[in-house]
């Protein structure tokens, strides 16, 4: 098993690569994703990044990004491509299996390599790595803060402290529910402590020393070393925390603003925002999504899996043979992380990476108790065949997701996704630019609600005469105006514009296409003609 396990990880980190790198910039980017890049440029451009505590979230996905590019030589910022910045989340999605050998002792090799298949094809994984957004950061900084205090929980020592404070710091640069996070780890710690008073089971060995049988002087080292450590650990999270928020000591007022942002944030969360749905909205996405005339999608599999895994962690010896206090803190943990967000009235799908990725982890410990609790060979064979083929379901999905269904509102977890209509939009605009004498110099203007023109400013990056209104200016009239339909503008009315398509933005959102006359009859005498 020893020398099957590496192999093993092996396979699976190339099956997780073959379903997250294809046709990475097929999709056209959400409007997220579109701030994100956007707001990138400036790091790259002029080496400046200021933390906004009202919106786009913390600094690592940047800061991230800006190694990628600069490891891999990019060009300008308008020769840049979408595939190059979902490969930033493709990365750290990946790397979710890296980290997994700093729990393994504790999930159990089996559970350990069936964690490690669970989260190469788990659909809701596999399309959130393709999306550059936060998310997949935040599940990466998760597990590796959990590793690093698991491995300070076997051998305690100040490198695991200083790692999981790196990782605590790491977290909070990334989105601002990483508060949810911690305290979902705060309360599974005393679920924990409370099952183990209630059943009396003691508590395991730390540092290899029964503190009943110690000395008083010894339980006092033990406890100064803990208190040292976990001191050392909060100074570098805050270091660490201080360090991105500040980028890097230019901005002073950025880590006051990484407290200032919950104001807002809380807002949202409570209704302030267009983003509201019902309580079993994630488990809706996950468990059976079956829109009208589509498939059903669900990764229920993952779910069953989990509840065997977390209950098994309440048994004195786990059949899986892994350790049972993690389980149940990963138990506890799931179940109050999926409570909080449930409850919040705020709700995007790709929230629910936060929880769903512990719940793959207790899954892969139940994959393993399964088989074991299986006594015949029959049993055995008939639970690895439906064990497979449901894992062979959950890659079919995800391939599905990020192919067929990649705009699909079918998709459960798309969400107000860019239509491919704009991609057209996009497309009759340069073709327009390019046979005037300005090119991409032409003067452009989109009349739109902010909400209602992103990720335009992504797709129009070539053009450096780009001016954004949120309503009628007084003066509307350019070469080319993409207009909101809802704005009702009817800019053809003076004869001196045409409107030459509407294009659907997002669901029930249209722009309107207005090009001049002179430059549009132009366009039509110099585009080339189809061959007859």
């Amino acid at each position: 098993m020893n020398r099957a396990l590496p192999l093993l990880m092996l396979l699976v980190i190339g099956g997780a690569l073959w379903l997250r790198c294809p046709e990475l910039a097929e999709r056209p980017l959400h409007n997220d994703e579109a701030v994100n890049a956007i707001k990138f440029r400036d790091l790259w451009e002029k080496g400046q990044y200021r933390y906004d505590p009202n919106e786009h979230h913390g600094p690592t996905l940047f800061y991230a990004t800006l190694a990628w590019t600069r490891l891999t030589s990019a060009p300008t910022f308008a020769q840049m491509g979408e595939a190059r910045f979902r490969m930033v989340t493709v990365i750290f999605g990946i790397g979710l299996l890296l980290l997994l050998p700093l729990v393994a002792d504790g999930l159990g090799r089996g559970g350990t390599a069936m964690a490690a298949v669970l989260t190469a094809v788990s659909p809701a994984l596999v399309f959130y790595s393709r999306y550059y957004i936060h998310e997949m950061l935040l599940a990466f900084f998760t597990l590796l803060a959990l590793g690093a205090a698991w491995r300070y929980h076997v051998r305690p020592g100040l490198k695991w402290a200083l790692l999981a404070g790196a990782a605590l710091g790491l977290m909070q640069a990334t989105k601002e529910t990483f508060v949810l996070t911690l305290a979902a780890f705060a309360g599974a710690l005393v679920c924990n402590h409370l099952w183990l008073r209630w059943t009396r089971v003691p508590t395991p060995p730390w540092l290899h020393t029964d503190p009943a049988s110690a000395s008083h002087s010894e339980r006092r080292r033990i406890a100064g070393i803990a208190v040292t450590d976990i001191v050392a650990g909060l100074g570098m999270s805050l270091v660490v925390a201080v360090l991105l928020f500040s980028s890097f000591f230019t901005n002073a007022s950025g880590p006051l603003d990484s407290l200032r942002t919950y104001a807002p944030w809380v807002n949202r969360a409570a209704g302030a925002s267009p983003h509201l749905h019902p309580w079993n909205y994630y488990f809706e996405h996950l468990l059976w999504f079956h829109p009208r005339k589509g498939p059903v999608f669900s990764e229920a599999l993952i779910a069953l899996l989990a509840l065997v895994g977390g209950l098994s962690g309440f048994r004195r010896v786990p059949l899986s043979g892994a350790n049972p206090a993690l389980l149940r803190v990963l138990a506890s943990y799931t179940l109050l992380l999926a409570g909080m967000y449930s409850g919040l009235a705020y709700k995007t799908p790709w929230c629910l990476l936060s929880f769903w990725h512990s719940a793959i982890l207790l899954a892969g410990v139940g994959a393993v108790t399964l088989w074991r609790s299986a006594k015949s060979i029959p049993a055995k064979a008939f639970l690895g065949l439906g064990i497979a083929a449901g894992v062979g379901h959950l890659a079919w999905q995800a391939g599905q997701l990020n192919t067929n269904y990649a705009t699909n509102r079918r998709n459960p977890y798309i969400y107000s996704q860019t239509s491919a209509s704009l991609l057209e939009l996009v497309d009759q605009v340069k073709a327009v630019a390019q046979t005037t004498a300005a090119g991409d110099h032409l003067l452009l203007k989109v009349m739109a609600p902010e909400s209602d023109y992103w990720p335009l400013p992504w797709y129009l990056r070539q053009f450096d005469q780009v001016g954004y209104y949120g309503n009628l200016p007084a003066d509307p009239y350019a070469p080319i105006m993409i207009v909101a339909a809802k704005l009702n503008a009817e800019l053809d009315e003076q004869k001196t514009h045409l409107m030459v398509g509407i294009f659907e933005l997002r669901p029930q959102v249209f722009l309107q296409l207005y090009v001049a006359k002179d430059v549009w009859r132009d366009y039509l005498a110099k585009r080339p003609r189809p061959s007859e």
